[in-house]
């Protein structure tokens, strides 16, 4: 079983900066998977750090961690487009669209982003890097930078530049730093994101460097052209019986509540070995009822003990449906040890309490397990996601779909419809995947490929019926 990604990935990303800095088994394959690209490591871009987007034209944008051209190896990361064949058996390519430039040099630019994109209607990309900006944060003695919020214009012409602004830099403190996951935008164009450290509460959630627990953050446009972006903290994690460390991937409801998942924090009995208090809490926060007042937080879930049926650590978010309930994964636990995909439905009007549901329990014996990435729904209630390590123990992952049952109190059914196979098929997949109008999904594995990294340097893929 992997250890816990929150330390796993923390590490993963921060040694990527100092390196910056100083210088199948059993597997039903019911569909059929193709490598759409494949990274190389160099100015391409390596390590994707989430999902992807389509635009209205069918090309896909997503974010890797490292590479690019301006900063030294392994590099501040990059934007890629990757666009759809002209012919049929034709091969899809790679663009990178922008090149993150890092601090150094006092560019003031961002770097490492760990979340993937959202696009607008009009075409523009927003997302989030973890370090860069100009925010007072250090690491391993060096000025980093506390993350960015930016956002990607795309060009007037064909084949003209994208144009980048920075819409937020975070501070730390009070403020948050280090942005974790992909943002959400509103019908007033608003964004929502979530931060793992700051916010002024708590003082166990960062164990390399100490800091606070976290936060989530809104980010308002500004009235007038080429005004300020305004961000409000609408919560600081606390730690303790408040959860820790939160993910991003937020869901809105229609009555403006903002829900969540923290990979840490909620029950202090809790801890999977890698140090963290908490095995992670789902919440809600609810708008002020008055102009002026707070927002409020409401801690619907706390994930269970080691031992228990419940999972824990959750890396991602939640993916609300049409009657309000919550489906989300944990990356631990569970009835099998090995995470699980979960429901929360609403409080009755007998009850004042959220209840879970264990969906399916991940064993690794019948094709995956340890899930990272969030679920997606499907019309007919169908849920899609990866496991992160896969193939009777191997550590590849898999593409998973769940049916729900057909009566009421019925057992949910798994498929897995593709088991990663390593170089040069992708692995390590860490995020959702999204459908196109035709059916098919895609996604991409941080490693895997035929790029020259130790292991691949990851790729974007496409698995279709």
């Amino acid at each position: 079983m992997h250890p816990n990604p929150s330390t796993r990935n923390v590490v993963r990303l921060l040694l990527v900066a100092f390196t910056m800095l100083v210088l199948t088994a059993n597997v039903s394959a019911e569909w059929n998977e193709k490598v759409l690209y494949s990274f190389q490591g160099g100015n391409d871009g390596l390590t994707p750090a989430g999902g992807v987007v389509f635009d209205k034209l069918g090309n896909l944008y997503g974010t890797t961690s490292a590479g690019g051209t301006v900063c030294p190896s392994p590099g501040c990361g990059i934007v890629f487009e990757v666009s759809p064949p002209n012919q049929k058996d034709g091969a899809w390519t790679e663009s990178v669209i922008y090149a993150f430039k890092g601090v150094q040099g006092g560019l003031g630019d961002g770097f490492t982003p760990v979340g993937g994109l959202i696009i607008d209607q009009e075409g523009n990309l927003y997302g989030t890097t973890s370090l860069g900006g100009d925010g007072p944060c250090v690491l391993f003695g060096s000025p980093t930078g506390c993350g960015t919020v930016f956002k990607l214009a795309p060009p007037s012409q064909k084949g003209g530049k994208w144009t980048e602004t920075i819409l937020y830099n975070f501070q730390g403190g009070t403020d948050g730093y280090f942005s974790w996951g992909d943002l959400v935008l509103d019908s007033y164009g608003n964004l929502y994101g979530a931060t793992q450290f700051g916010g002024g509460r708590g003082n166990i959630c960062n164990l390399y460097f100490g800091g606070n627990c976290g936060t989530v953050f809104k980010l308002t446009p500004p009235t007038q052209k080429g005004g300020k972006w305004t961000e409000k903290i609408l919560h600081s994690f606390a730690a303790g019986t408040d959860g820790a460390n939160p993910n991003g991937y937020l869901a809105l409801d229609g009555n403006g509540a903002v829900y969540g998942l923290t990979n840490a924090g909620g029950n202090q009995n809790c801890n999977y070995g890698s140090g963290q208090v908490g095995c992670g809490t789902a919440f809600k926060l609810n708008p002020p009822i008055k102009k002026g007042s707070s927002w409020t937080e409401a801690v619907i879930h706390r994930f269970g003990s080691t031992g228990s049926n419940d999972g824990g650590v959750p890396m991602a978010g939640v993916v609300l449906d049409v009657k309000g309930r919550l489906y989300g994964t944990t990356l631990n636990g569970g009835p099998q040890s090995g995470g699980i995909v979960f429901c929360l439905a609403r409080p009755s009007t007998q009850s004042h309490s959220w209840r879970e549901t264990i969906l399916y329990g991940f064993n690794g014996k019948e094709g995956g397990f340890n899930p990272e990435g969030k679920v997606v729904l499907d019309g007919s209630g169908r849920l899609y996601g990866t496991t992160s390590v896969g193939h009777g123990g191997e550590l590849r992952g898999s593409v998973f779909r769940l049916k729900p049952p057909q009566k009421n109190g019925g057992t949910w059914s798994v498929s897995y419809l593709h088991g990663f196979t390593g170089i040069p098929d992708g692995m390590f997949p860490a995020a959702a995947p999204i459908f196109d109008k035709a059916g098919p999904l895609y996604s991409t594995t941080q490693q895997g490929g035929t790029g020259a990294c130790p292991g691949g340097c990851g790729t974007v893929f496409q698995v279709s019926p």
